[in-house]
């Protein structure tokens, strides 16, 4: 496919973001911005939330990872669901009982303005690696479809300048920007619907060519997903792996409570619905959907691998890459470069708005206060946060570009899992003890958790050869707990009816 072709599949995509954007974002104030007036319809934002979860990591990476890891990484989606069933159970009802815009502001209700603002903090930091990182893996990917031809054909040396890059990355979050900045959420919600039904329909598409070069008809794919030999899920025979099944079902449990149930750029969709109920329907449905979602994922990259073997095509060294290759190699039909770069375009914009947007209203809520301010002051304020978050997401972007060491780009990656340990270990012990531990020392113990469970996890691994994998995310958690507990206590006898620092 040429740069050309890309560049105008884009630019219509694009525009029909920009046409949502207009006829969602007209006449919208700040408490539009963040919760869409709580008005969205559940449905709608269930099915939108997949494509914020799924990002461009899920479109790029979940199907290259399927040769070495088979169909394991269901055992972190089935723990997903106990997670979710938690969220419905014990944090929408808090969340809707207490009238919050931001989900820390609970934290400030149950210890105080330190724990607040430490909270809040964590989930930025998490947020701006995450949301980073995706956008990072597509640049790479439109810089190998546009950059890469462009400066090879242009007969100077083929190597991409980082300005180019720059401009990529430059371009993407403008067009974010530019339609997220007057609707906000009441955008996002629908913009995300628009996303999840590209990225799923790509991956949909891409299965049926496969299976249609395969000779096969779309009734017997799963048997030939089978006959591929990687659909194994479980493992009970080695407690030392990471993917053992307890250890991958308990790290999807805390993985799901606080990457969506923690998280304000998952929760802030929730709480646009217009009561709990439309928000427990919201969550059901989009755990149902998100299931799904990662079987036809799995499903694809077996099927990736099955067709890359009957075309003697050889699998690249990064599995990143494996179905950039071959959606655009035109081995599948030209068309499907094009529906992978839909598919593409969609997973980058989708969670990348939402992080955009929920970054602005953390940063604006719970580190500047603009809604004790007057409206037009607050709606101003927060219009040069979200540029200014917009910049912070350039520069992350560029750092990860200057290393350029995928060893420590997924390095860094990780390390924003250890900042949603100290989240897990605030909320959980906010709902789960009376006790109130002296507000000051806090940001103390939930920096200290995550430096304690690295050294933890690197001792074990070079003792013993033991890793807790993504397990580990509990395991901070609990090293948070544990230091709030020893911390000194203002008070032991509230009662959680009088006091406002109980969880009910």
């Amino acid at each position: 496919m040429s740069s050309t072709t890309f560049l105008l599949i884009a630019a219509l995509y694009i525009g029909l973001l920009f046409f949502i954007a207009f006829l969602t974002g007209r006449n919208k104030k700040s408490a539009d911005f963040y919760l869409a007036n709580k008005k969205a319809p559940w449905l709608i934002v269930a099915f939108g939330m997949v494509g914020a979860s799924l990002s461009g990591v899920t479109f790029i990476s979940i199907p290259g990872w399927v040769e070495s890891q088979s169909f394991t990484y269901l055992q972190m989606v089935f723990g997903y669901m106990a997670g979710y069933v938690f969220i419905m159970v014990v944090l929408l009802p808090l969340y809707y009982k207490l009238g919050l815009t931001s989900i820390y502001t609970y934290l400030d209700k149950r210890f105080g303005n330190s724990a607040y603002k430490t909270g809040a903090s964590f989930f930025m930091l998490s947020r701006i690696i995450g949301a980073s990182f995706r956008l990072f893996l597509v640049a790479i990917v439109v810089e190998l479809a546009i950059l890469e031809p462009f400066f090879a054909n242009s007969g100077a040396d083929s190597t991409v300048p980082h300005w180019a890059f720059a401009g990529i990355v430059f371009t993407v979050l403008l067009v974010i920007y530019l339609y997220t900045r007057s609707g906000g959420m009441a955008t996002v919600i629908w913009t995300d619907t628009v996303q999840t039904a590209c990225m799923i329909g790509a991956v949909i598409l891409t299965v049926l060519a496969i299976s249609d070069a395969q000779g096969v008809e779309w009734t017997a794919i799963p048997d030939l997903v089978k006959s591929s030999g990687m659909t194994k899920i479980f493992v009970f025979d080695d407690w030392k792996a990471g993917n053992h099944f307890v250890k991958h079902f308990l790290a999807g449990a805390f993985v799901c409570i606080a990457m969506t149930g923690l998280d304000q750029d998952m929760m802030q969709k929730n709480l646009s619905c217009k009561d709990l109920k439309s928000a427990r329907l919201n969550m059901g449905s989009f755990a149902i959907v998100l299931l799904l979602a990662n079987v036809l994922f799995l499903s694809l990259g077996a099927l990736l691998y099955l067709h890359a073997a009957s075309e003697g095509i050889s699998i690249p060294e990064s599995t990143d890459k494996l179905f950039p290759i071959l959606a655009l190699g035109g081995s599948l039909g030209t068309w499907i470069g094009g529906v992978f770069l839909v598919g593409l375009l969609a997973s980058a914009f989708s969670s990348a708005d939402s992080a955009l947007t929920a970054l602005t209203t953390s940063a604006c809520v719970d580190l500047i206060g603009t809604e004790k301010m007057e409206e037009k002051k607050a709606e101003h304020t927060r219009k040069l946060v979200h540029i200014g978050m917009a910049f912070v997401l350039f520069i992350a972007i560029m750092a990860f570009r200057a290393v350029n060491d995928t060893s420590v780009v997924a390095a860094l990656f990780t390390a924003a899992n250890y900042t949603y340990g100290p989240l897990v270990g605030l909320f959980f012990f906010g709902l789960m003890s009376k006790r109130i531990p002296q507000d000051k020392f806090i940001p103390l113990v939930a920096i200290s958790a995550p430096i304690l469970c690295y050294m933890l996890e690197y001792f074990l691994k070079a003792k013993w050869g033991f890793s807790f994998g993504f397990a580990l995310l509990p395991v901070n958690g609990l090293i948070t707990g544990i230091g709030l507990y020893l911390l000194p206590s203002t008070t032991m006898s509230l009662s959680p009816k009088k006091s406002q620092h109980s969880h009910f």
